[in-house]
């Protein structure tokens, strides 16, 4: 039971409605929310899958039924996901992957991001007045696709951790690409908001609206023969089905001639590709608790453990969520920690990688000393200079665009103990609104920056041959006593990196059920101004915040928020309401 003070912190803070997030600017939204839906707590014994989409999770749980291994269930899961929630991710994009192996004790970070051409330069997204392009007038053909990595992280994976065929893993995808599914609700609604780009090539406009040149609606029986031919061809030929061949061909015409803009890809970018191992960036958070993400190139497990040290620095813990005490302390310490990031943090194959330095103790106790000598909001935030830093890294300008990717989580645990916690994403919304034998291309480059300089510095996140741009993709694995306890992630731009350290800490810290920290109402600061998540009871802290010295604004936030705890009790599902995701476990 839980005590009544804390079912009255519920009901203040549980949330009423969720809609879209925008990463770029105010007015743009990576992947807009079609309403909440009811999520009941799952308990499983042996195994538990979470994705952002029914169709999805049924695959990954029959595939664990049958007594294949997380990273099987994954890739059905996955190939799944490109079809029936194809504005999200899918084989087009790329994956962030954690892996913790049961038998070695090991956690394990797989980098599956996009790359860069060979041809690319700084200058791929200047225009002709010398000027950064339009994110649109970017995203829009083959000049934003990057080399696609799922493909080659799926094989990889498979054949150091899978248990079952690797054919049989494509059976579900491609039975439902052959016999159509439903289209869901979100889907409908996401294709109707984007219908202008979308009828820009004829390979979206020809999948996405029907005979009358309408988008598809809701229910509506949607077939993708194609998909369902290339998934075969991979199914038959392994990783090389796609990286080589009929398919890459296929992929390389589409993005070079694009009629209004084309792309740098090559067969030769394609068939080089590697995924790469990564070191893990785990931060330890309260006494019990080690908090490890991916490591650079995404800043997601760097960023989040800056939120989650400072915060515990400044002594989050004497507050509740319903404090706006608490939520400066994590508001300034999420300013803090992306202005680092917007400086420092980059692909570490072309820059020093500096997160050492950044998590350092002492960098993290001068840091959190800004907020607590402070009561009210920092009136300035800036990168820090931490003793360890590279010298390198001491002269690079500051980037000031932001990512807006779609982006979907997923996480698995099978019955041998290995657990998955992987986020993949094509980017925005329908990527580069390109589609190539059935599924959509990336739009990863432009999560680099325009800009190669900023104020006569380097940016380290700018675009370079054969580089992985910077991501905010956070999957994330807590370990209590030095075992598994939470995986978790979720979609949403930027704003991904405060959806995670925010349920991190309503868990971890406040002692909500992981349900109830999921569905807590989003505040999110990343440079100033407080967004407050919009039809929630948020808004019943605006006073306070203003009075603390911040400006704030009422925004769709629509997280996607998909994990599980591992207690005495068994496998305790986690989902956001604000998407469609399904737990289901045995």
């Amino acid at each position: 039971m839980k005590p009544a003070s804390f079912i009255l912190l519920l009901s203040l803070l549980l949330p009423m409605s969720a809609f879209a997030t925008s990463q770029v600017s105010d007015q743009i939204a990576p992947e807009a929310a079609t309403g909440n839906q009811f999520q009941s707590l799952v308990i499983a014994k042996k195994h538990m899958v979470v994705t952002a989409n029914p169709h999805a999770s049924e695959a990954a749980f029959a595939i664990l039924k049958q007594s294949g291994s997380a990273i099987d269930a994954m890739i059905a899961a996955q190939l799944v996901l490109g079809l029936v929630e194809p504005q999200s991710s899918g084989i087009g994009g790329g994956a962030f992957l954690l892996y913790y192996d049961q038998k070695s004790k090991q956690l394990l970070s797989f980098d599956g991001r996009e790359t860069a051409p060979s041809k690319a330069t700084s200058e791929l997204f200047i225009d002709a007045n010398q000027k950064p392009m339009g994110f649109f007038d970017a995203v829009v053909g083959g000049r934003s696709v990057g080399v696609p990595g799922v493909i080659d992280l799926m094989w990889q994976t498979h054949q150091q951790y899978g248990k079952l065929p690797w054919p049989k893993l494509f059976a579900p995808a491609i039975q439902l690409a052959q016999q159509g599914f439903q289209v869901s609700p979100r889907l409908a609604q996401l294709v109707a908001m984007d219908q202008a780009r979308l009828k820009q090539h004829p390979s979206t406009r020809s999948y996405f609206f029907d005979a009358a040149d309408q988008p598809i609606t809701a229910g509506y029986i949607l077939k993708n023969p194609s998909y369902a031919k290339s998934l075969k061809i991979i199914a038959e030929q392994g990783r090389n089905g796609f990286y080589q061949g009929i398919l890459a061909n296929q992929i390389v015409k589409a993005v070079q001639n694009h009629s209004t803009n084309p792309g740098l890809l090559s067969l030769t970018d394609l068939t080089q590709y590697q995924i790469k191992t990564r070191p893990n960036t785990c931060v330890q958070y309260q006494q019990d608790y080690q908090v490890c993400g991916m490591g650079l190139p995404s800043s997601g497990g760097l960023t989040v453990g800056q939120i989650l040290a400072l915060s515990e620095r400044a002594n989050i813990a004497q507050y509740t969520a319903n404090s706006a005490s608490a939520w400066r302390i994590i508001g300034d310490a999420s300013r803090l920690a992306f202005a680092d990031r917007a400086k420092y943090m980059a692909d570490p194959d072309f820059v020093e990688n500096n997160s050492e330095a950044l998590l350092s103790p002492d960098y993290l106790e001068k840091r959190a000393q800004l907020i607590k000598q402070s009561k009210v909001a920092l009136p300035q935030v800036n990168a820090g200079q931490p003793e360890l830093l590279a010298k390198q890294a001491q002269n690079w300008g500051i980037q000031t665009s932001q990512s807006l990717p779609s982006t979907t989580h997923l996480v698995i645990h099978d019955q041998t103990g290995n657990i998955v916690s992987m986020t993949s994403s094509i980017e925005n919304a329908f990527g580069a609104r390109l589609m190539v034998g059935g599924f959509l291309l990336n739009n990863q480059l432009t999560d680099f920056s325009f800009q190669a300089e900023a104020n006569g510095k380097p940016i380290a996140n700018r675009v370079q041959a054969n580089k992985r741009p910077r991501s905010s993709m956070s999957p994330t694995l807590v370990f209590k006593h030095n075992k598994p306890y939470l995986a978790l992630g979720s979609p949403g731009g930027s704003r991904i990196i405060n959806y995670v350290s925010q349920a991190l800490i309503a868990h971890l810290t406040w002692g909500m059920p992981l349900q109830q920290a999921i569905e807590l109402p989003h505040l999110v600061n990343q440079s100033g101004t407080f967004e407050l998540e919009q039809g929630t009871s948020s808004k019943q802290l605006k006073t306070e915040l203003i009075k603390l010295g911040y400006n704030t604004i009422e925004k769709d936030l629509n997280s996607g928020l998909h994990g599980f705890i591992i207690t005495e009790q068994g496998i305790e599902s986690g989902v956001d309401p604000r998407r469609e995701g399904l737990a289901l476990g045995e």
